[in-house]
C-alpha cells in the first residue's frame, strides 16, 4: 500500500477526555465522578490535537456497551452488574452495534446526532475519524434498541438447542445454565441468569468462565465448529458474516474514515477477505487496522484478509520497551524489523495504547523522557503509521487506583475517571497551558517536534531506509546496546538519525559502510553542514566510508541530522 503521507493516529478514550473532575473517588459512579462527552471535542480541542502532528483520531468507546449506569428512562435496557466490568463498563463489551454510548452524549436521545456532529467537526479540523469495530464478541446481555429496519438482531433466530450451527450467531452449551466462577450477584437483588449458557468471548466453550476470562462477553459464531476440530462451515455464507457486514456499512455511512478491528485474528481471515472488499467498494478511502498478535498470521491478514495495517506489538513495541527498560540491547531493533519479512510499511507502531502500561508508570520506565529515543525510532524508521495515546505526550503515569482497574500503570477503560495531565492540558476547554508544569510542556514540545518531523520530512514519509547497526557492532566509540542509528533518504535530502537510550550524554563515532553510500547514492565528503531537526542547530560532519562520523547526543535523546546532498 503506497501512501505518501505519514499517518499519525491520536487514540483518545472518549469518556475520559473531557472529564473535568479533580476529586474522583474509587469505584465512583457517573454522578460522583463525572464523565466526558463528545461535545468536549470542540473545534479548539481538535485543533490542539492536530498541532501535535496528528492526522487521524481514534475515538475509543463510541459504540454502546454494557454499563452499570441506569438508562431505563431512555428505553435502554439495564445490564446486570455481575457481567459488567467496572461502573462504566468495558467499551469492548458491545451492547448495541447500531447505537452510540449514552455516557458520552450531552443529550442522550440525540446521541447519534451528536456523533455525526463530532465526525463533521473532526473533518472540519482537517482530521480523520477512526472508531472501533469489535467483531469477536458482544456483551452478555446484547440487545439493540436501534436495530435498523430490514435487519435482524444478533441471536434472535438462533437454535439454542444445539451447541453449533452455521446459522446461529452465538455458541451454546445446551441444557446448561451459566455458572460463572465469580460473584454472580454483585450489587443486584438477584443473581445473573443465562439459559442456556453461551460460550465466552475468549473462546471458552463451557458454562464456567472465571474472573480471568472475558466473562462479560459472549463469542460470536463465524461458522467455525471449534468443538469438532475447528471445522469451517463457510458455504453458504454464515448468518453472522451478513450481519457484521451490515454493521460495518452502517458506520461507514456515518462518514468515518477507518476501523480499528478488535482482536481481528480471533475472527477467521475468510470473513475479512469477504467483507473488507465489499465495504471498500462503496467506501474506497476506509482504513482497516487489525489488532493482531501472531506474527505467523501477519501476511495472511494483510494479503488475504485485505487489512491496510496491523499492530506491531509483539515485534517493535515489545523490543523498544525492553531496550528502554534496559532488558535488551538496541541491536534487537534490527532483528525486530528484519523479522517482519517485508511488511514493515504495513505495521502500526506505538509505545502506548489503552491495553498497555504508560511509559511514565512505575511498571514501565518510570520517567517519560526515557521514551523519547524509542519515539524517534518508532516514528522515523519507516513510512508506516504511528500512534500515541492521549496523555502520553504529557507523561501521564496511569498510576491511579480507579476501581475495577487497579493501580496497574494503565489508564482505566472500565471506570468513570479523569486523567490528570489531560485535565490540566484542557483547563476546562481553554487549552491555555496554564495548568501544565514546565516539564509537561517540555515533553509535549518534544512529541510535537518528533511527530511533525515524521510527517513533514519526505525522507521519512517516502524515503529509503538503511540500518547502520551491522557496521557498528562492538564499536570503540559506539555502544550498540544503548544507541541505535540509521539513515533515511529522499531525492537530495538525507536524514542521519541516532537515538541514545543511555542515561548519560554520549560522544559517538558512527561507521557508515560503503554499501550505504552506494545504496543511498550519497556523495562522499569530509565536510557537510547538517541541521539537527530536534534543535534547529547546525553542525559540521563528515560522511566517508573510511572515517567514522562523530556526533554528540544527550541522555535519553536523539539527533535527527538533515543533510542536503
Amino acid at each position: 500500500m503506497k501512501n505518501e503521507n505519514k499517518i499519525i493516529i491520536y487514540q483518545v478514550f472518549t469518556r475520559l477526555f473531557g472529564n473535568n473532575s479533580n476529586h474522583c473517588v474509587y469505584n465512583g459512579d457517573i454522578a460522583t465522578n463525572g464523565c466526558g462527552k463528545m461535545a468536549d471535542f470542540t473545534a479548539l480541542a481538535l485543533n490542539e490535537i492536530k498541532k501535535l502532528g496528528t492526522t487521524h483520531i481514534w475515538y475509543t468507546g463510541i459504540i454502546e456497551h454494557a454499563t452499570q449506569t441506569d438508562y431505563r428512562r431512555y428505553n435502554i435496557r439495564p445490564d446486570h452488574p455481575a457481567v459488567v466490568k467496572g461502573k462504566a463498563g468495558s467499551p469492548y463489551a458491545i451492547k448495541d452495534y447500531y447505537d452510540v454510548d449514552p455516557d458520552i452524549a450531552t443529550d442522550v436521545p440525540e446521541r447519534m446526532r451528536e456523533f455525526e456532529q463530532l465526525v463533521l467537526r473532526t473533518h472540519t479540523a482537517g482530521l480523520k475519524v477512526i472508531i472501533d469495530f469489535v467483531p469477536n464478541h458482544v456483551a452478555r446481555q446484547y440487545h439493540s434498541d436501534a436495530q435498523p429496519d430490514g435487519t435482524v438482531e444478533l441471536g434472535v433466530n438462533d437454535d439454542t438447542s444445539t451447541s453449533f450451527s452455521p446459522y446461529n450467531n452465538f455458541y451454546y452449551i445446551p441444557q446448561t445454565a451459566f455458572h460463572g466462577q465469580f460473584d454472580m450477584k454483585a450489587s443486584a437483588p438477584e443473581p445473573y441468569k443465562e439459559y442456556p449458557a453461551k460460550a465466552t468471548g475468549n473462546n471458552r466453550f463451557d458454562a464456567y468462565p472465571n474472573i480471568s476470562d472475558w466473562y462479560e462477553t459472549i463469542k460470536l459464531n463465524y461458522g467455525i465448529d471449534y468443538l469438532n476440530g475447528g471445522t469451517c462451515c463457510f458455504s453458504p455464507i454464515p448468518d453472522t458474516w451478513l450481519k457484521m457486514l451490515d454493521i460495518l456499512l452502517f458506520w461507514a455511512a456515518k462518514q468515518v474514515d477507518g476501523f480499528r478491528c478488535d482482536m481481528a485474528e480471533m475472527v477467521p481471515v475468510e470473513f475479512w477477505e469477504w467483507a473488507i472488499p465489499q465495504v471498500k467498494e462503496k467506501y474506497p478511502h476506509l482504513l482497516f487496522i487489525a489488532e493482531v498478535y501472531n506474527p505467523d498470521e501477519y501476511h495472511n491478514y494483510l494479503n488475504r484478509g485485505k487489512f491496510d495495517y496491523l499492530y506491531d506489538k509483539v515485534g517493535l513495541y515489545d523490543t523498544l520497551r525492553n531496550v528502554v527498560c534496559g532488558y535488551e540491547s538496541a541491536t534487537a531493533i534490527t532483528r525486530s524489523w528484519q523479522s517482519l519479512g517485508g511488511v514493515e510499511s504495513r505495521m502500526l507502531n506505538f509505545l502506548e495504547n489503552h491495553d498497555e502500561q504508560r511509559i511514565a508508570s512505575d511498571f514501565f520506565a518510570g520517567n517519560p523522557h526515557k521514551g523519547i529515543p524509542a519515539l524517534v525510532v518508532s516514528a522515523c524508521m519507516n513510512t508506516n503509521p504511528m500512534m500515541i495515546y492521549f496523555g502520553q505526550e504529557f507523561g501521564e503515569m496511569g498510576m491511579d487506583c480507579e476501581g475495577f482497574s487497579g493501580r496497574d500503570g494503565r489508564t482505566t477503560i472500565f471506570d468513570y475517571w479523569s486523567v490528570d495531565t489531560v485535565r490540566r492540558w484542557r483547563n476546562k476547554g481553554k487549552f491555555d497551558g496554564k495548568m501544565l508544569t514546565n516539564e509537561q510542556k517540555h515533553l509535549y514540545e518534544l512529541y510535537r517536534k518528533i511527530l511533525t518531523i515524521s510527517t513533514k520530512e519526505k525522507a521519512i514519509t517516502q524515503g529509503l531506509f538503511f540500518d547502520l547497526m551491522y557496521a557498528n557492532q562492538n564499536g570503540w566509540r559506539f555502544n550498540d546496546h544503548k544507541q541505535y542509528t540509521f539513515l533515511r533518504k529522499h531525492d537530495n535530502e538525507l536524514l542521519f538519525i541516532t537515538a541514545n537510550f543511555d542515561s548519560q550524554p554520549v560522544e559517538v563515532a558512527i561507521n557508515i559502510p560503503s554499501h550505504a553510500f552506494d545504496f543511498m547514492q550519497i556523495p562522499q565528503m569530509d565536510l557537510y553542514i547538517a541541521t539537527d531537526l530536534m534543535t534547529d542547530k547546525t553542525e559540521e560532519i563528515c560522511l566517508l566510508p573510511y572515517k567514522a562520523t562523530e556526533i554528540s547526543i544527550g541522555a535519553y535523546s536523539a539527533k535527527v541530522l538533515k543533510i542536503m546532498i
